[in-house]
């Protein structure tokens, strides 16, 4: 299988010389993780994550993309592996990489994420995905609590290179807080605009966290997972046992390391 026939050809992409605030509009409208950055002739240039965009306090600000775009970990080609592609993006911890038609000329072609690849595999070999998620989940979790201050939890989003964390209360699971919570509920990084008077008190957890979680138990098979993420576009999915307390996760990567095991 080969990256041409997984990629996403029309994912947005965005011109160094546009403004900042134009990439943060596209990355909260299209929920996207990532937008490649390329040039008025479609060169490749960079790219801006989401986290980038958080830090941009004011929607009149002047910064151009180019002055928060940084280096990709990884760039694929059309005729790249797609199974060597995936190995490539989970050691570099990435769960999208944009696609250059050669690394000579270097125009960009599409994004290829690893929802894309997981859609393809349900459809060809779902038998790679037969084993239940309590063989794959992660954990050694990380949570926050429904009282945790938003600015908190996001800095630690950063320092462990985290999307998205549980939200627990008593042992049990009450919510989930993703980074594009965040960056959709308008009350991103208080500590930008703090001194603006923009808030009057830090804002909480419980007011950006999404309640109505899909969590599924243990003994659920992976396939219904991948299924639920590619449908629902969703990163990872928490398994609880039937009191409700949180057991482990099943992101992306951990559904892809098992289809390329």
């Amino acid at each position: 299988m080969r990256v041409k026939e997984v990629l996403n050809e029309k994912h947005p992409f965005i011109y160094d010389d546009e403004l900042a605030t134009k990439a943060r509009a596209l990355i909260r409208d299209f929920s996207l993780r990532m937008l490649p950055v390329t040039n008025r002739e479609r060169k490749l240039l960079g790219i801006v994550s989401r986290g980038a965009v958080m830090t941009i306090s004011s929607s009149v600000s002047p910064i151009k993309v180019k002055g928060i775009m940084t280096n990709p970990k990884h760039v694929a080609t059309m005729e790249d592996d797609a199974f060597q592609t995936v190995r490539e993006m989970l050691r570099v911890d990435e769960w999208c990489a944009p696609v250059v038609n050669s690394k000579i000329e270097n125009l960009l072609k599409g994004v290829f994420g690893l929802e894309n690849f997981i859609e393809k595999i349900i459809k060809t070999s779902p038998e790679k995905l037969a084993k239940p998620v309590s063989e794959i989940m992660s954990t050694n979790l990380l949570t926050c609590s429904p009282d945790d201050e938003v600015d908190n939890v996001w800095r630690l989003m950063q320092s462990k290179s985290l999307a998205g964390l549980p939200v627990v209360a008593k042992d049990k699971l009450v919510g989930i807080v993703t980074q594009k919570d965040l960056l959709e509920s308008g009350t991103l990084m208080p500590t930008f605009e703090a001194h603006k008077g923009r808030f009057k008190a830090p804002t909480k957890i419980s007011a950006v966290m999404e309640t109505n979680v899909i969590a599924v138990q243990p003994s659920v098979k992976a396939i219904r997972v991948a299924k639920v993420m590619v449908s629902k576009d969703i990163g990872r999915v928490p398994v609880i046992d039937k009191d409700g307390k949180l057991m482990g996760i099943v992101d992306r990567e951990d559904i892809a390391r098992l289809i390329i095991k």
